[in-house]
């Protein structure tokens, strides 16, 4: 099937390198396996259940939305433990500390990933015995 996406011209620039650096055939075949990756670490973000301890690192640019990701992270003090902040230029990387429910925080990854301004919401889960 083909299909249209809009890429920054920077990312795209990026991506091609990437992929023709690691000898792949074309395009199409590193996209196709980017979209797998991504459904893969979907599916296991999915199945993580119960009391969990988690890091959720993302990045954003601060001007855009920091109001907005202060109210969630207000919205989600339930699960939030701890912060680490650090700016770089118009940029910043936040991690997260958490422990609760996988649900909660799933949720709370979701969130974070909603915002145009963040540019990326990773989680690590380690599960509570």
């Amino acid at each position: 099937m083909r299909t249209s996406v809009n890429v920054p011209e920077d990312v795209l620039t990026e991506f091609d390198e990437v992929w023709q650096a690691e000898g792949m055939e074309s395009r199409s075949r590193a996209v196709r396996e980017a979209m797998q990756e991504y459904v893969e670490r979907h599916a296991t973000i999915e199945d993580v259940e119960g009391e969990v301890v988690a890091t959720v690192v993302f990045d954003y640019e601060h001007t855009l939305v920091i109001g907005d990701l202060h109210q969630v992270q207000h919205d989600f003090q339930d699960v939030i433990a701890a912060t680490s902040h650090t700016h770089q230029g118009e940029w910043c990387l936040e991690t997260v500390f958490c422990r609760g429910d996988a649900a909660r925080i799933r949720e709370l990854v979701y969130r974070l990933r909603d915002f145009d301004a963040v540019g990326r919401a990773n989680v690590m889960f380690l599960q509570v015995d």
